[in-house]
């Protein structure tokens, strides 16, 4: 009976010690309360849009939907055409492959790496490089608008006329919208809407600048500026909404029209509203615009609704599912920007004033929309088949441009 104990026990530890050493090396994996967790190579990003310019491709994509249970570590793009291949790393998206030959049609896509490996690529996407890739010209596109509409609210009637030289153009309008509009004054806008004299130009080939401006607002087809920002600010001393202010902008903290609860600007359904001087304008997506132009979650389009300082047009809502393919399906176009999980130093309590209300309360996360920074992205459009950088008016922050890629003057 020893005996036989003893044989049991020789037997068995080799046996327990050689299962412990074995095991399937396809991974990696950790423990954890005798559960094991395996890593594996993370999914394939999406390629959403691919922008040529002189020798290079830019690269816009989003994360996998997995990263196979291991922080990705970065993202390798890839160009084929010509006989060979170009590569860039990067962080995030998007990223810029350099050394590519003008006129050659490339095939890119990009791939994630996290420790265990790097993923199977996106889907491939196809640009040709050209030294005026980032340089087109808007002279076949509405060089020749007008209207004269009686606005259905207040009788007046709404002007504006565009027209075109061989470099710039220029638009004369009066600021009054050609559709309805809410009433004003109202107990939160106490201004009342007046005509304007409007005069606006831009490029004609306009052209990606070394850095984004600033300064100088767009205007839509109807002769109405695009102004998402306000007057209104808090002073970093507040304790009460009643020390700020919707029209006094010496306090630190800018508040945001749309989007927050906690301040009122008037707005009407067309995310406008009247400034002291009695200028109609939009802080938002324009859906008088959009209604008077058939355009409905049910009937859905691209449309340009106006230009931008630097000469770029500008959509709102909708753009295609996959940038550079006009087959591809529509879908409502989102910007990049989230709200910051913790607030600036010094904004005033977030019990007080939740996040969203100011605009430093919002942060560019690339690769987390459909949009650069500056709400744009280079596209294919009805008015431009072969595509060319535009900017979008959206329905999340920054709601319309801030910023513009083009250069000014």
């Amino acid at each position: 009976m020893r005996q036989s104990l003893v044989s049991t026990v020789l037997v068995t530890l080799p046996l327990m010690m050689l299962a412990a050493c074995g095991g399937d090396d396809s991974g990696s994996g950790s423990s954890s309360g005798g559960v094991t967790t395996v890593s594996t190579v993370p999914g394939a990003p999406t390629l959403s849009s691919v922008t040529g310019g002189n020798g290079t491709a830019a690269l816009s994509f989003t994360a996998p939907s997995s990263n196979g249970g291991s922080a990705i570590t970065g993202y390798t793009a890839s160009c084929t055409g010509g006989g060979s291949t170009k590569t860039a790393a990067g962080t995030a998206s998007p990223i810029s492959v350099t050394g590519l030959t003008n006129g050659t049609a490339y095939s890119c896509s990009v791939t994630a790496t996290n420790s265990v490996g790097t993923s199977p690529a996106s889907a491939a996407l196809s640009v040709t490089p050209s030294a005026t890739s980032s340089s087109v010209s808007t002279a076949s596109v509405l060089c020749s608008y007008s209207q004269n509409t009686v606005n259905p609210t207040t009788g007046t009637t709404s002007t504006s006329t565009w027209s075109c030289t061989s470099t710039r153009r220029s638009l004369t309008a009066n600021g009054i919208p050609d559709h309805a509009i809410g009433t004003f004054p109202n107990a939160n806008n106490p201004n009342t809407m007046t005509t304007q004299t409007v005069n606006f130009s831009a490029a004609l080939t306009p052209a990606t600048a070394s850095s984004n401006a600033t300064t100088g607002l767009g205007y839509a087809l109807n002769g109405v500026k695009f102004d998402p920002g306000t007057a209104g600010t808090c002073p970093t001393t507040t304790t009460a909404t009643s020390q700020c202010s919707l029209a006094d902008n010496s306090g630190s903290w800018n508040i945001e029209a749309l989007g927050q609860s906690s301040f009122n600007f008037g707005v009407d359904s067309n995310n406008a509203h009247v400034q002291p001087g009695g200028s109609y304008h939009y802080h938002g997506m324009p859906e008088g615009i959009l209604t008077a132009s058939g355009v409905s979650s049910t009937s859905t389009k691209m449309l340009l609704i106006g230009w931008a300082p630097d000469g770029y047009p500008v959509y709102a809502r909708y753009g295609r599912t996959t940038a550079t393919d006009a087959s591809s399906a529509l879908k409502i176009i989102k910007g990049s920007y989230s709200i910051k999980t913790t607030p600036n130093s010094g904004r005033p309590s977030t019990a007080l004033i939740p996040m969203g209300a100011f605009q430093q309360d919002y942060e560019y996360i690339a690769g987390s929309g459909d949009l650069d920074e500056c709400n744009g992205r280079f596209d294919v459009t009805p008015e431009f088949p072969s595509g060319i950088y535009h900017y979008y008016a959206t329905d999340t922050y920054p709601y319309l441009p801030r910023c513009w890629k083009g250069s000014i003057n």
